[in-house]
């Protein structure tokens, strides 16, 4: 029998650079979007730079061509596409302005039992058993899904590139203002807090604070431009509308707005300098501002805001020094703001895949809509009547909305059967739950989710499923979850059945403490029973934001 390695790629040694990269931070961007390596390609020389053990071994000669044109563009493209294997390319631009092309394989949909991969497989130039035993083991990506984390991942890559630029040029100025200290102090100061936790708005606020100390301008202010549209929902708080900062002898709020709306019109997106003689010029419209020097907060082509400086205090003229420190500034800060907009727009994508998902399971089992999302809300209120804290609470509520995702591999005749299920029916429903764990394995930001998914059926007495776990060794939250889930469960109408009643569910649940379910948890049920009824009355829609809440907290 043939190994993993002999199929596929032989794993080479990992080099740490390569075209002017650094190996490991690429490898570790694209597993982090996508789950898997990709093999890289020298877009100039064809040469395989690595080549991912993950892939299959694809006869990249043949696409070098196509390789290069992709390169030549600069955008995620697919370089094959014959159902169910598509191949995606991505041109990421190196430090030395050379271009890597990372490209991997992937499985566009579930396949289809006895799936004749012969077609594709020739495509690509495996063999197509080989290819038939690899696409077994993928998870499948619609190509849209695949395009868009593409894109983002480009955007990252792009940005990191943009600072490690920054940097070098940072480094540089520094050879050349060593007797200024301050100056120097204040951009390693601001680098240090580029952390995606602290808002664009805090970073300002330091900067301007700092930049008094070493900047000779009476007035300072930014002007952060809004994101978002009142009323749009977000999965993070977004600023959707202007916001001024301002630090020294600021001028009057709609003066200075005035300047700031002077500055964007006139610059575009460039910096501006203006110095006498032309403040002193009577269609200059600004008299009480002398001096003046405006910088982009920009990353790429997209303008966050300005920075200004205003009127030098010992009455000379901004120069070239004020306006490269003012210019790096407006530069990191810029970067700042789009990696958290890109950071935005990622948990924008978790949120829809949560969205998606829950709205598969419904559609799959249409008599139990919405019982994902009130398991969701049952499960959190029940974590807080235990003392759990508020980052538990969102991987709690994805948990409950995702807990039977694996539905979705069950057979319809199976899942929606009124009557009592067979036994071998009943082992073919019971694999949702391992199905489901296979769906989010590679979803990194959903690790935490991936216990509850598998272990919800677990029984206290060890007499549950997949693991016959038992007690305090079922994971906490899947324990929540499973009180959370019976309670629906047995509440809710079905086709062969009505809902229990109250008394009958408190009936079971006493009897069931320590047996079945943790008593910990049945007791909380009992603390919290009022609020768990109203929860379950509530429409779920009116619980939507909290869905885009708890899938942004995980992002």
């Amino acid at each position: 029998m043939s190994t993993a390695n002999e199929l596929f790629y032989p794993i080479p040694e990992l080099p740490r650079t390569a075209a002017g990269i650094h190996m490991p931070d690429m490898h570790a961007l694209l597993e982090r979007g996508f789950g898997t390596r990709f093999t890289l390609l020298d877009a100039k020389t064809g040469q395989a730079l690595y080549c991912a053990p993950q892939q299959l071994a694809v006869d990249w000669d043949a696409r070098i061509e196509l390789c290069r044109e992709v390169a030549r563009i600069g955008t995620a493209e697919f370089l094959d596409d014959e159902d169910p294997l598509v191949v995606l390319a991505l041109p990421l631009i190196c430090r030395d302005q050379s271009v890597c092309v990372a490209v991997a394989t992937f499985v566009a949909r579930a396949l289809a039992q006895q799936e004749d991969l012969s077609r594709a497989a020739g495509l690509l130039g495996v063999k197509t058993e080989e290819a038939l035993r690899w696409a077994a083991g993928q998870t499948p990506w619609s190509p849209l899904t695949l395009k868009r984390v593409g894109e983002l991942a480009l955007a990252e890559w792009n940005s990191k590139l943009r600072i490690t630029r920054l940097e070098e040029e940072t480094q540089k100025l520094s050879t050349h203002l060593a007797t200024t200290y301050e100056e120097i102090s204040l951009l390693h100061r601001l680098t240090h807090n580029l952390r995606i936790s602290r808002s664009d708005e805090d970073l300002g606020r330091i900067a301007l604070k700092w930049l008094q100390e070493v900047l000779p301008a009476e007035s300072l202010a930014i002007r952060f431009f809004s994101l978002g549209k009142e009323g749009e929902q977000f999965t993070h708080q977004t600023r959707t509308s202007p916001v001024l900062l301002t630090a020294g002898t600021a001028l009057d709020p709609a003066r200075l707005g005035a300047v700031l709306d002077h500055v964007e019109q006139t610059a575009g997106h460039q910096p501006l300098v203006v110095n006498p003689p032309v403040t002193d010029r009577p269609e200059w419209p600004f008299s009480e501002v002398r001096q003046l020097i405006g910088v982009p907060l920009s990353e790429g082509d997209n303008l966050f805001g300005w920075l200004v400086a205003l009127n030098h205090i010992d009455g000379g003229q901004f120069g070239t020094v004020e306006a490269s420190l003012l210019g790096s500034v407006g530069a990191i800060l810029g970067i700042h703001s789009g990696n958290i907009e890109l950071y935005r727009q990622q948990s924008e994508l978790l949120a829809g895949v949560v969205r998606a998902l829950t709205s598969a399971i419904d559609a799959k089992d249409p008599y139990t809509r919405g019982h994902s999302d009130r398991v969701a809300r049952i499960a959190v209120r029940l974590a807080q009547e235990m003392g759990f804290d508020a980052k538990a609470f969102n991987t709690i509520y994805l948990s409950g909305l995702l807990h039977d995702i694996g539905k979705i591999g069950i057979n319809d005749s199976v899942l929606r059967k009124p009557g009592k299920l067979s036994e071998s029916e009943y082992e073919h429903i019971k694999q949702h739950v391992e199905i489901g764990h296979r769906i989010l394995v590679d979803l990194k930001k959903l690790d935490d989710v991936l216990p509850v998914v598998l272990h919800h059926h677990e029984s206290w007495d060890g007499q549950g499923y997949p693991r016959r776990l038992a007690s305090e060794g079922i994971p906490q939250q899947a324990r929540i979850v499973a009180v959370a889930d019976a309670f629906d469960a047995m509440g809710s109408d079905r086709p062969y059945r009505q809902g229990l009643p109250d008394e009958k569910i408190d009936e079971i649940f006493r009897s069931g403490a320590g047996k079945q379910w943790d008593p910990e948890v049945v007791a909380a049920f009992f603390h919290a029973r009022d609020d768990l009824r109203e929860i379950v009355s509530r429409p779920a829609e009116e619980l939507q934001s909290a869905l885009d809440s708890a899938s942004g907290a995980v992002s």
